[in-house]
């Protein structure tokens, strides 16, 4: 039976539904600077390097405006993201049986704060790793890294959650376990296809999981 000390959560797909928000977000500037509306698809081409990373590559001269609507726009529209039901069960779970908790996210840390104190749950978190602490994003393994470093944490004792294949690539990286969450995936096809260690279609799924893994020695 695994007993994990230290446990890494993926943000959105994974605790969060922010995807529509991010979708929307993106549009507000691309019509606005680019003059055009962009698919899903093509907005999901974009992920991995920080939103700040993407709109300097939309929006030129006018960056610093931009960024500054992007994020606006992102906080005052939260009403269109949530935590999926049961998460915030799990986090709480987990904090009282003191396991280390940790974000690792592609997302910029301005856009992973307004998200995790929207949704209120970031004091869950012991160590909060986004795109803008790293030199490489994910698939890179740095974050995962750095969490084990910084706790002295012995890789057997540490699972990835995540939602992408990404995350599985970064997991397997770094030496970890990963599991691979599916309830709102948008690579669920191509993650279903890697080696993941574990892959939970339902948050239920993972909580019986994670409960059990950590069940108290007697």
């Amino acid at each position: 039976m695994n007993e994990f000390k230290g446990i890494i959560f993926d943000i959105d797909g994974t605790l969060t539904s922010t995807n529509n928000l991010i979708f929307a977000s993106f549009n507000f500037i691309a019509n606005k600077y680019l003059g055009k509306t962009l698919s899903d698809e093509e907005i999901v081409k974009l992920f991995g390097p920080t939103e700040d990373v993407i709109l300097k590559e939309f929006c030129g001269d006018n960056y610093e405006k931009a960024r500054e609507e992007y994020y606006k726009f992102y906080s005052d529209n939260h009403f269109m993201a949530d935590i999926y039901p049961g998460m915030r069960e799990i986090l709480n779970e987990l904090k009282s049986r003191g396991v280390l908790l940790s974000i690792f996210t592609g997302k910029g840390r301005e856009a992973t704060t307004i998200t995790l104190k929207k949704l209120r749950i970031y004091d869950y978190f012991d160590l909060i790793i986004t795109g803008d602490e790293v030199k490489e994003h994910k698939p890179s393994p740095e974050g995962i890294q750095i969490f084990l470093k910084k706790y002295n944490l012995n890789k057997n004792d540490v699972i990835m959650i995540g939602d992408s294949p990404s995350d599985i690539k970064a997991a397997h990286a770094a030496g970890i376990k990963v599991a691979s969450v599916l309830w709102d995936s948008l690579a669920k096809h191509h993650v279903i296809k890697m080696d993941s260690d574990y892959v939970f279609y339902t948050v239920e799924e993972l909580k019986k999981f994670l409960l059990v893994s950590l069940r108290p020695t007697p």
